[in-house]
Order: C-alpha cells, then structure tokens, then sequence
C-alpha cells in the first residue's frame, strides 16, 4: 500500500474510533450514582515510567480522584506516597499479595502485607485490593486469606477486596463461586477481563455464577478483555464492541447495587502495559497508547455512570 492510501485508510479508522468512542462515552446506564462522591475513579502507576510525584501530578491533572498502588516495602517510599497524595489532595487504595511458592512462607508475606497497609499508613487507603493465594492451593488453604483480611476489616475498618485475578486463588468463575457460597464476608475486585480470558468466553453460559459475584463487588477494575486474552489493543475500535458492551453490562449491575446500598463505588482504569498491551513484531513497540485508553475510560464511566 502506498503511503497516500495507507494515510487515507489510517484516517477513514481514526473517523471510526472517534464515533464509536463518542457513542459509548454518551450511553447512560440503567442507574446512576447522584454525584461525584459516589464514584470515586483511580489511575494505575503500571506502566508509568517517572517518580510517584510525577504520577500523581500526571493523574490530577487527567481529573482522576486518587490512584491505586502497590503497598511500598520501605519507610522510605511510604513517606513518599504519602507526601505525593497530600501535595496532590489524591484519594489511595493499596494492593496487597504474595509471591512465594511455599504456602507457609506465602501466608505469612501476605498477612504481613495487610497488616502493615492496614495499620501503618499514614493517609486511611479507600480500600486494600489483594491478589490472594495461588490457583494451586487447596480451598482450605486459600481461605486462611480471607479469613485473615475479614479480621482486619473488623478491626481496622478499611474494606479488604479479593481480585478475580488470573493465577490467584478466584482465577475462574466456577472455582470463585465456591469461595462466594461458603465465605459471606468475602468481597470482590471485579476483573472480569481475566475470566473472559480463562474460560475463553464472554460468560454467556455461567450467568447464574457472574450474577452471584457481582453481588459481592466492592472495587472494579476496568480492563476490557476477551475470549483469548485479558486485554484487547484498544476498546475504542469498533471490533471490540460486544466485548466492551459485555463488561460495561456487568459493570451496570455493580452500579445498581452500590445505588441502592448508598455505597461509593470505586474503579481503577487499568488497562496495562506491554506485555498486556500488544505490541509490533520485533520492535516492541504498543499498538495503542495505554495512557490514553485509561483516561477514555475515565471518562466514559464518569459519563454511563454520573447523572
């Protein structure tokens, strides 16, 4: 193809882009939350290259409301998280997790994780998010984490959610549907993207189970995913459309009952980095601009879900 053409086809998909984004930025849902202070939207510092001052600068000046990150392992980074957020007037929410193979030393890491984000942070985070346990632990095993964070919510009342998370213990939605049904005070990260992945689908066919974990949603994760991968390259073409309109369907009803419950929802736009983001062959370079795409759906959640 010539470069006039290329040019001309380049341009006929940016026209497509830009509708098919002004369409779904412009829908409304079903409910809606009556002000700002019921959705509260974060930025993710995965993928950003500066310091967190300069992250946190970059996501006031986007409009989001705070960020969502890692717990700092140090004093040090504590102290500068915590100055950033103030500097910045940002809102926090913590992950949390573990990494060790050995289910002894992997419990022991994360309940020190908790107890440390929970207790010794000097700004009260929105809520700790968890990648919990490992998809290869028994359930008994994988329930101690629930069983540990329920405790720490009663005791320091920051509410503690489990990620839908691809190699953790709620990996799929029949295995989570289990931990739902005999663990009440579990609560859910909703990353959906990561069972559209699993079970190669978009759901369509375990209804009953997704409808039972939206119940138990406390924080989102707004990653759109698909049926062979956890991230599609950019949920602004229009080829993603029954994928977008899928999550945007489970996230509808997580807005529903955090209306009726008088709840603040939050959501992080976390649409990743490569290696989730897609990439040219043999030069690594993305397909899309990540941090665009997550300041799209920044503003088209704002737009579905505030009146």
């Amino acid at each position: 193809m010539d470069r006039r053409k290329f040019m001309g086809s380049a341009m006929a998909t940016a026209g497509m882009l830009t509708g098919f984004e002004a369409v779904s930025g412009a829908e409304k849902a079903p409910t809606q939350f009556a002000d700002k202070l019921s959705l509260k939207i974060l930025g993710t510092n995965w993928g950003f290259a500066g310091t967190t001052d300069a992250f946190c600068a970059a996501v006031k000046n986007e409009g989001y409301d705070g960020i969502e990150m890692w717990w700092p392992g140090t004093k040090e980074k504590q102290k500068e998280l915590f100055t950033a957020l103030k500097k910045h007037n940002l809102d926090v929410g913590l992950l949390c997790g573990s990494g060790e193979k050995d289910y002894a030393a992997h419990l022991d890491a994360f309940k020190k994780q908790i107890d440390a984000a929970s207790t010794q942070f000097e700004q009260k985070p929105l809520y700790i998010n968890c990648h919990s346990g490992k998809d290869f632990f028994t359930y008994d095993q994988n329930k101690a984490f629930i069983d540990h964070t329920s405790a720490a919510t009663a005791k320091t009342g920051i509410p503690i959610y489990h990620e839908t998370h691809r190699g953790r213990m709620l990996f799929a939605a029949h295995i989570a549907r289990n931990f739902i049904e005999k663990n009440p005070d579990l609560r859910l990260t909703l990353d959906i993207s990561h069972w559209c992945n699993v079970h190669e689908s978009l759901l369509a066919d375990q209804q009953e189970t997704i409808q039972l974990a939206l119940a138990r949603v406390g924080h989102i994760h707004s990653r759109i995913g698909h049926e062979e991968g956890p991230q599609v390259n950019d949920p602004r073409a229009p080829e993603w459309d029954a994928a977008v309109k899928a999550h945007l369907a489970w996230w509808d009803k997580v807005v529903e009952y955090k209306v009726k419950s008088g709840e603040t929802l939050t959501v992080l736009t976390e649409f990743g980095p490569p290696n989730y983001l897609p990439t040219v062959p043999f030069t690594h370079q993305p397909l899309a601009d990540q941090w665009a795409i997550n300041v799209h759906m920044m503003h088209l959640l704002r737009k579905r879900y505030l009146k």
